[in-house]
């Protein structure tokens, strides 16, 4: 079954930190199944809090998914858009 990864972004914070993420993120991907199924394009929020983005990436598997978060690559990137996201305006 296949399995997915919502990636949002409410508002940017540290755009340094962002885009040294943004950076280093294509190569995480490298040797797994991911397909990534939208990357920030247009949208329209119905429902709740707006957004700046998104970005949804498809597993074959729950663990393919969580091999590539939970792998060294991935987090190494990570902990940049972390930064970003606790970093006050």
């Amino acid at each position: 079954m296949s399995a997915y990864i919502v990636f949002t972004r409410t508002k940017t914070l540290d755009k340094k930190e962002l885009e040294i993420y943004w950076a280093g993120i294509k190569a995480t991907m490298k040797g797994h199944p991911i397909e990534v199924l939208v990357a920030y394009g247009q949208h329209e929020v119905l429902e709740g809090d707006p957004i700046e983005g998104i970005v949804i990436a498809k597993f074959p598997t729950v663990k393919a998914a969580k091999d590539w978060y939970c792998g060294e690559a991935y987090q190494s990137v990570a902990k940049h858009r972390q930064k970003e996201r606790f970093t006050k305006a």
